[in-house]
C-alpha cells in the first residue's frame, strides 16, 4: 500500500513542531531549566502564546516530546556502539564499550541527559509511559545482536535479583513480548531471567553513575569518572560470570 502523501498543511505543522523542540533543546543547552521559557519560544518564531499551544497542548507535553527524542538519542548511540565493525566478541568487553558510548553521549549531550534523569523541569509531571523509553535504551543489551547476558552464570549475588526478574517475566505479558522482540521467540524462561536481570543491573550502573558525575557529586574526589564507570562494569561482570 503506498504511504499517503502529508498535505502541506501537514507538512508545515511537522516543520513547526520540529522548530519548536529545536529552540526549546537550545534553551536547555544555554541556560539549563532555568532559561526554559515557552513565551520565548513563541516569540522567536513569530507566534502568540496562545498560538502555541495548538503545537503543543502544554509545557508538559513539550517536555515529554523531548524527553522521548532524548531516549531515542541514547538509544541510537548505543545501538551504533553494539553494531559497529569493530565491536568486540568478548560479553565483558561489550558492557564496557556500550557503557562508554553511554558516557561519551552524555557529555557531548547534557542538555539532553538532564532530560533522561527523571525529573527535568521543576513542576513537570511525565505523561503515562513517557519514562517507558527507557526501553528503548534497554534494546541493544538484550538483542540478538549483542546477547551480553546469553551464557551468564550468575552468582549468589544476584540470584535473588534474577529470581524477581524471572517472575515479573512470568506474570506480566508485555515484559515477555518486550523481551522477545529484542532477543528472539525462542529464548527460554529462565534465561529471560537472567537477560533482565544483567540488563536492569547495567541500566541502573550506566545511568546512575554517570548522573552523579554529571551533577558533579564526584568532583574534587581524585578519580575519573570513565575509571569509575569501568570497575562498576567490572563489578556487574563478575556478578554474572561473563
Amino acid at each position: 500500500m503506498t504511504a499517503r502523501t502529508p498535505t502541506p498543511r501537514e507538512r508545515f505543522r511537522e516543520q513547526t513542531r520540529s522548530e519548536i523542540k529545536e529552540l526549546a533543546l537550545r534553551q536547555l543547552a544555554s541556560g539549563g531549566s532555568s532559561g526554559f521559557s515557552l513565551t520565548r519560544i513563541a516569540k522567536a518564531l513569530g507566534l502568540s502564546g496562545p498560538a502555541l499551544y495548538r503545537y503543543y497542548g502544554s509545557r508538559d507535553a513539550l517536555v515529554d516530546a523531548l524527553v522521548t527524542d532524548a531516549y531515542l538519542d541514547i538509544a541510537h548511540a548505543i545501538d551504533d556502539a553494539g553494531t559497529a565493525p569493530s565491536t568486540p566478541a568478548e560479553p565483558r568487553a561489550w558492557l564496557h564499550r556500550l557503557a562508554l558510548a553511554y558516557r561519551s553521549w552524555a557529555m557531548r549531550r547534557p542538555h539532553l541527559h538532564q532530560l533522561i534523569q527523571g525529573a527535568p523541569l521543576p513542576g513537570h509531571t511525565a505523561a503515562p509511559g513517557t519514562s517507558g523509553g527507557a526501553r528503548a535504551v534497554l534494546g541493544p543489551l538484550l538483542g540478538p545482536s549483542l546477547g551480553i547476558f546469553a551464557g551468564a552464570e550468575p552468582g549468589a549475588a544476584v540470584t535473588p535479583l534474577v529470581k524477581e526478574m524471572t517472575a515479573w517475566a512470568g506474570r506480566e505479558p508485555t515484559v515477555r513480548n518486550w523481551v522477545t522482540v529484542h532477543t528472539g521467540p525462542r529464548i527460554e524462561h529462565g534465561a529471560m531471567g537472567i537477560a533482565l536481570a544483567g540488563t536492569v543491573m547495567a541500566w541502573s550502573t550506566l545511568h546512575g553513575t554517570v548522573s552523579l558525575e554529571m551533577a558533579l557529586q564526584f568532583a574534587g574526589m581524585g578519580h575519573r569518572g570513565d575509571n569509575l564507570l569501568a570497575a562498576h562494569i567490572e563489578s556487574l561482570a563478575e556478578g554474572f560470570g561473563l
